[in-house]
């Protein structure tokens, strides 16, 4: 279990105090950590250790409701792991714990919450996704707003592993929504044959994955008005490895990621591609993570639809999402 760990005198620049936090944000796909020193004064977050694990918490959790004995463990293992840079750091003073959709969902969500609270000592907050939607908009616009390259409303798009949240906003949020539409979610959903996810899927496949993204399109706007927004914000691994790919780059990149402009075009092509790849042909690229191998065509998908919705040129790429957000929210 973390400890109070010692107490700092923690000061950033020009030697104003600043609040060392911690944030983790748990989704369906993935279990993130960000370890950072918080300026009020300036809105800048100084990272000191921020990482990802992929641990696939909703493994089935569509199909059957409960989380896996075998996801468990190994988000549980990313915890420990967390909890050591934490307590290294002196963060857990100001520690929040974020889960997401899947354990959202579950019906042996008591059992995660349990090991969670044995790890870090601490309760993790499931959310709902309005607040998911609340979070990232925080995370993803705090830097962009003073920026005159820029118009608003932004419309944040933040496409997770189980749900996608939608949130459209000038210095505040004005509308939100939260849909089960996600990379793992789809995948699962339309392009799993035999326990196996198809290689590449079939264009019946595609289509019904995209007849289940425009109706989620379709409730989102029933609270967003997403046709408003006059900049796209784009979060999470689907939108940055899109933007990865885009660029060619021969690693992932988070600086050259960050703030990245991906047109509606490249955008189309890169699905299209993705959609008629291989397992192989996927992983051979040489900025996609492994654990997103198999659900980075459903994600794309997702991406190409909403900006075909919008009538968004180009997607603004961000790696600051939920997970800032979070870290604001304890600083």
């Amino acid at each position: 279990m973390v400890g109070q760990g010692p107490l700092r005198d923690v000061r950033g620049r020009g030697g104003r105090p600043v609040t060392r936090v911690a944030a983790i944000d748990c989704g369906t796909n993935s279990i993130r950590l960000l370890v950072a020193d918080a300026d009020p004064a300036t809105g800048e977050l100084t990272d000191l250790d921020r990482r990802m694990t992929i641990v696939r918490l909703g493994q089935g959790v569509d199909r059957t409701g409960r989380l896996a004995p075998q996801a468990l463990e190994r988000t549980f293992a990313a915890c420990r792991e967390y909890a050591e840079i934490i307590e290294k750091h002196g963060a857990s003073e100001h520690l929040r714990f974020v889960a997401t959709s899947a354990s959202r969902d579950a019906e042996n969500r008591d059992d995660f919450v349990r090991g969670v609270v044995d790890i870090l000592g601490v309760e993790p907050e499931v959310i709902t996704g309005d607040q998911e939607a609340e979070f990232s908009f925080t995370g993803a616009t705090k830097e962009l707003t003073g920026r005159d390259d820029l118009h608003r409303p932004f419309l944040v798009v933040d496409i997770g592993g189980g749900s996608t949240e939608f949130v459209v906003g000038d210095d505040r949020v004005r509308a939100a929504r939260s849909v089960d539409v996600g990379c793992v979610r789809m995948t699962e959903r339309h392009l799993v044959r035999d326990g196996a996810v198809t290689d590449p899927p079939t264009e019946e496949q595609i289509a019904a994955m995209r007849a289940d993204i425009e109706a989620a399109l379709d409730r989102a706007e029933e609270t967003v008005p997403l046709r408003e927004a006059r900049t796209l914000v784009g979060l999470a691994g689907s939108v940055t490895t899109v933007s990865a790919i885009a660029q060619d780059l021969p690693e992932y990149d988070s600086a050259a990621i960050h703030h990245s402009r991906v047109s509606r075009d490249r955008v189309r092509e890169i699905t299209e591609w993705l959609l008629r790849s291989t397992h192989a042909e996927r992983a051979a690229v040489p900025s996609m993570h492994p654990g997103r191998v198999d659900v980075i065509g459903a994600g794309a998908l997702v991406l190409l639809a909403v900006m075909e919705r919008t009538g968004a040129e180009e997607a603004v790429v961000s790696e600051h999402d939920i997970l800032d957000g979070i870290a604001w929210s304890v600083a």
